[in-house]
């Protein structure tokens, strides 16, 4: 557990939307989750232009068929990472977070009226209005921490304890971030 230091985050010390992990496709890391997680495969034209294809947000149970309306999340978002950073991490930390595709939980695809009603809020501020979605996201939320050796703040401790007891079959998997 630790203390939050929000002073001194900038949205922008966290690159973001890099060439992705297929530097040949024409898309950054953005086009990338978002065609990974279609649920319909979009076509996709030069310039990684998107038509088609559709996409269920688990934040609110939502079928996009726009890739447009999507946002990619960070999981974690961005100021809340600044917050927990258990010591100032290197530009270098800060864009592989950012870009993360070598874990399925970091970054999600979801609508982006959900996406900007969660903004920066950790769980004891902001829960997804699909209730079904509370125990996976709780896992996720708590696995990707760990993954990033983030710290935890005694509300949000709290609220995830929360969660967990009624979550008794779900479990955190994660893998430590290189």
């Amino acid at each position: 557990m630790a203390v939050e230091h929000r002073e001194g985050y900038q949205r922008n010390l966290y690159k973001h939307w890099n060439r992705g992990l297929n530097f040949g496709d024409g898309c950054d890391t953005r086009k990338e989750v978002i065609l990974a997680e279609a649920v319909v495969a979009p076509q996709v034209a030069a310039g990684c232009k998107l038509s088609g294809g559709s996409w269920r947000s688990a934040y609110d149970d939502v079928v996009v068929t726009d890739a447009a309306r999507l946002d990619v999340d960070h999981f974690v978002p961005l100021a809340e990472v600044y917050d927990s950073e258990q010591t100032p991490w290197s530009a270098a930390r800060r864009e592989a977070y950012a870009n993360d595709q070598n874990s399925p939980d970091t970054l999600i695809a979801v609508s982006a009226a959900s996406n900007r009603s969660k903004a920066d809020k950790d769980p004891a501020e902001w829960l997804p209005s699909d209730g079904s979605y509370h125990c996976i996201y709780a896992a996720t939320w708590v696995g990707t921490k760990l993954r990033w050796d983030l710290a935890v703040d005694e509300n949000e401790r709290q609220a995830l304890l929360g969660l967990a007891e009624d979550c008794p079959t779900t479990t955190v998997v994660y893998e430590p971030a290189p």
